[in-house]
């Protein structure tokens, strides 16, 4: 109502309330209003009701106080809303000069376009009043303020913003320099990621595609931003993630921000943050053009994942916990950009060159994985071989990462076959493990005989390798010319020639070695090798090591499981001995493969 000694002649709905007015206040501002109060006359009616009125009662109540001449506040959470309602008021300068209108206009310009906080709060409302706040271009003025002042210098800064997070490196390092009055002064290049964190998403991705457009912004900057916004809005359990009530939403996000990554081969995101997009790709199952691209990006920094960042849940169908497949697209990925920077032609950028570092961290990584997934029961034999093979070797130095995850698998998966076996251990350079590793190795009843063979043959070659060494000042000077690969290949050959009849009487006379034992182990105690620490199976074979063979007979392989050939291609050592006769056999037939 309004108070006044003139009784009221119309009566306005708006909703679920009823103004009772004065037709001649209302007349001489709305152009709208002269049209309904006309028909209302026509139709002998005294109350008009407005359907769909923009911003409801509270937005009216302006406007009608305004044509009463009363004095009305604005502030940046009514403003859209009394703008559209002069909007449909028709409110205009043709009407009255000085119309609502026209003050609300110079209201936003002079006022809420200059301020951020104000501009990220008009934007949010008018969500609520689209399309009028969009056709007015109230959307488009709040976007456009926003963009501009993301790129200001931070030096020049002089409003309000929050910032509630741990300050970036960069940041870090400046601040602890400055002093006390200079640190509440200084503002980071990030200062604007939280305010704006709080729009729905379709606004949110209008504002960032204009701060990107205006190409002033750093990759990592809007990485961070990104960042923020996904820990903003993402659930962290993996049933939130999937329940019915957010799916979608999460869904929407996942791709809003994939599309929002900056194109700087991912230098602006960390593989950590790309990785929990993934995971939430995988099981929002967003489209699959979204997801490779994140494999893209997330394999150009594989190298500063870790174990924890790969572990993606599996969705069914998929019997495995984790979604092995999923990372194998990453590891090949990987080693598809490493191949070709390695064929950069001279004078040509290849945009990004992987360094050594990096593939040894892959390395280590992928071998970390495979011992995380080794506890799946459910996890094939041919994934976890594909997956260990997709790795290049230079990233292998030591295999004791790889050694830790079959024995992890041998252990898990207790009903693999003797081939099946044989073809995951084929998988380990037993040269290429640490003196530790290969103690372990040798007392690891799960592994099959013929690799712990392997293993204590070739640690005593290198036992021996390291005795020659101190042993023999001459022998020293001469390999001090050498390269290491030609010592290593120097000592192997005379080491191997020395130890190849004992080597065949281990494969040969497993059994019938049992007889010269004695005099094995008691050599064995004798030497300085320290083998008496090894279980009996191999403290025993390794006592066969230094039997001295009896009988020129040629070798028969009496087991498969002792004889077979390594799966490891570098394992294989081939032993001639040029100086044993035969008796009309071609000296091809007397090579032993000694694995």
């Amino acid at each position: 109502h309004v108070t006044s000694d003139l009784a009221t002649d119309i009566i306005i709905k708006v909703g679920d309330l009823k103004f009772y007015l004065h037709k001649f206040p209302l007349l001489s501002k709305s152009n709208h209003m002269q049209k309904l109060v006309q028909k209302a006359s026509e139709d002998n009616c005294d109350e008009i009701n407005m359907v769909d009125f923009p911003g409801g009662p509270n937005a009216f109540e302006i406007c009608a106080k305004f044509c009463y001449g009363m004095a009305v506040t604005l502030n940046a959470y009514n403003v859209v809303a009394a703008r559209c309602a002069a909007e449909y008021l028709e409110m205009t300068e043709d009407v009255d000069r000085g119309n609502l209108i026209f003050k609300i206009e110079v209201f936003l310009n002079s006022s809420i376009f200059h301020s951020w906080k104000d501009s990220i709060i008009v934007l949010r409302t008018a969500k609520s009043l689209l399309p009028w706040s969009e056709n007015l271009k109230i959307v488009g003025r709040c976007i456009d303020s926003i963009a501009s002042k993301t790129s200001v210098d931070p030096a020049n800064i002089t409003w309000s913003y929050t910032y509630n997070r741990k300050l970036s490196v960069q940041d870090k390092i400046v601040g602890d320099s400055m002093k006390l009055q200079e640190k509440i002064e200084s503002v980071p290049k990030d200062w604007w990621v939280e305010d704006i964190c709080e729009l729905e998403i379709d606004l949110y991705k209008r504002v960032m595609t204009a701060v990107k457009s205006k190409g002033r912004m750093d990759g990592a900057v809007i990485g961070e931003a990104l960042k923020t916004y996904a820990v903003r809005w993402l659930p962290d359990s993996v049933d939130a993630l999937v329940s019915g009530v957010h799916s979608w939403r999460n869904k929407l996000l996942v791709e809003t921000i994939a599309c929002l990554l900056p194109s700087d081969n991912g230098v602006g995101c960390s593989c950590s943050f790309l990785l929990k997009l993934l995971k939430v790709a995988v099981l929002a199952g967003i489209d699959d053009s979204s997801k490779e691209d994140l494999v893209k990006r997330i394999s150009l920094k594989l190298h500063e994942a870790s174990v924890k960042d790969l572990l993606i849940p599996a969705r069914s169908p998929q019997t495995t916990l984790y979604d092995v497949g999923m990372v194998q697209s990453i590891v090949n990925q990987y080693m598809t950009q490493e191949q070709r920077s390695q064929y950069v032609e001279p004078g040509k950028s290849a945009g990004f060159v992987l360094g050594h570092g990096s593939l040894l961290s892959v390395g280590k990584l992928i071998d970390g994985y495979l011992g995380e997934i080794a506890h799946d029961p459910n996890l094939s034999l041919t994934s976890f071989i594909d997956l260990s093979c997709s790795v290049s070797e230079l990233a292998r130095p030591v295999h004791d990462g790889l050694y830790k995850a079959i024995d992890i698998y041998l252990k898990e998966h207790p009903s693999l076959t003797k081939a099946e076996r044989k073809k995951i251990c084929g998988l380990m350079d037993v040269k290429k493990l640490t003196l530790e590793a290969s103690m372990h190795a040798a007392q690891n009843d799960r592994l099959p005989l013929r690799v712990v063979v392997q293993v204590l043959f070739f640690e005593q070659v290198k036992a021996a390798t390291r005795a020659q060494s101190r042993n023999s000042d001459a022998r020293t000077t001469c390999v001090s010319k050498m390269s290491p690969d030609e010592e290593w290949d120097k000592t192997m050959g005379e080491d191997c020639r020395s130890l190849k009849k004992k080597m065949s009487e281990v494969e040969t006379n497993e059994d019938g070695g049992q007889k010269n034992s004695k005099m094995g182990k008691k050599k064995s105690r004798n030497s300085k090798s320290g083998v008496q620490l090894l279980p009996s199976r191999s403290r025993r074979i390794f006592d066969k090591l230094w039997v001295v063979g009896v009988g020129k007979g040629h070798v028969e392989n009496r087991s498969s499981e002792t004889s077979g050939s390594s799966q490891s291609p570098s394992s294989a050592v081939v032993v001639r001995d040029n100086t044993t006769k035969s008796s009309g056999v071609p000296s091809r037939h007397r090579r032993h493969s000694v694995s």
